[in-house]
């Protein structure tokens, strides 16, 4: 049982749960409660350490036989020091050290008449894990993210993807403009959105797939990324709304997109 906040795997964690610069550089994340452990478990994510109350290990009989076999290691935390490295207000009391994806777990490519999302420079965790999930519930072959998207592996992304974090294929292009343009090359639509004048989505066919892009929770798409885009598209508003956030505008263009 650990209970002492200066031990190593106990510093460890929180350094996982607080800092995008430490996940990056040991290639690991962490995912908290019942529900995402058991969908890294269930989608073949590699655990590294498993870490349980008491509490939960009664309560979460059946889950907690599963994943201490599928962790390659496991250790039980007290109570009061579980509350500490959390990131919920009410943890359930599994948490999981994930090691990140390989390359060859990634997306590799863009298959023509593939459907998939390409962010730019999404900054809120939540819209960031909502888009994932909701890629994920429409069917689409992959996310692109560009390099100032927030963290995909944050505690808030991974809780509010709801577990599509670890199905969801997605690629990370160092250049993400250039990335866009070489489609081209390849014979691949791509569609800007924007809230301004486009072509109705509702107008478009998209029967040979394409690559849907959502920019900036408030500044939308670069100038740049717009003008390496094939066609610009919009979804039209009614009444005085002038804009959607950029989860649920996702939703409605990644639906179009997939139909």
């Amino acid at each position: 049982m650990i209970t002492g906040k200066d031990n190593e795997l106990i510093k460890d964690t929180a350094k996982l749960m607080s800092s995008a610069k430490y996940r990056r550089e040991s290639g690991r994340f962490a995912a908290e409660g019942v529900r995402l452990c058991m969908d890294g478990a269930l989608s073949g994510a590699v655990i590294q350490w498993f870490l349980y109350t008491e509490s939960a290990q009664k309560k979460y009989a059946e889950e907690f036989m599963l994943l201490q076999q599928k962790a390659q290691r496991s250790s039980a935390v007290s109570e009061a020091l579980f509350k500490k490295i959390a990131d919920t207000t009410a943890p359930q009391g599994f948490l999981c050290i994930f090691a990140m994806p390989d390359a060859a777990h990634r997306l590799g490519s863009i298959r023509p008449q593939g459907r998939y999302a390409a962010l730019e420079n999404i900054q809120d965790p939540s819209n960031l894990g909502t888009i994932l999930r909701t890629a994920e519930a429409l069917g689409t072959d992959g996310v692109i993210l560009s390099a100032d998207c927030c963290d995909v592996y944050a505690p808030k992304v991974v809780r509010g993807s709801m577990g599509a974090v670890f199905r969801v294929p997605m690629m990370f292009p160092e250049d993400f403009t250039a990335w866009i343009r070489s489609l081209r090359e390849e014979h691949i639509i791509t569609y800007a959105s924007t809230p301004h004048e486009a072509d109705n989505i509702r107008d478009i066919d998209f029967s040979q797939g394409g690559v849907m892009l959502i920019g900036n929770e408030g500044n939308g798409l670069r100038p740049e990324t717009m003008a390496a885009c094939d066609r610009s598209v919009r979804i039209e508003m009614k009444g005085r709304a002038e804009s959607l956030n950029a989860a649920s505008a996702a939703a409605i263009l990644l639906y179009h997109l997939t139909l």
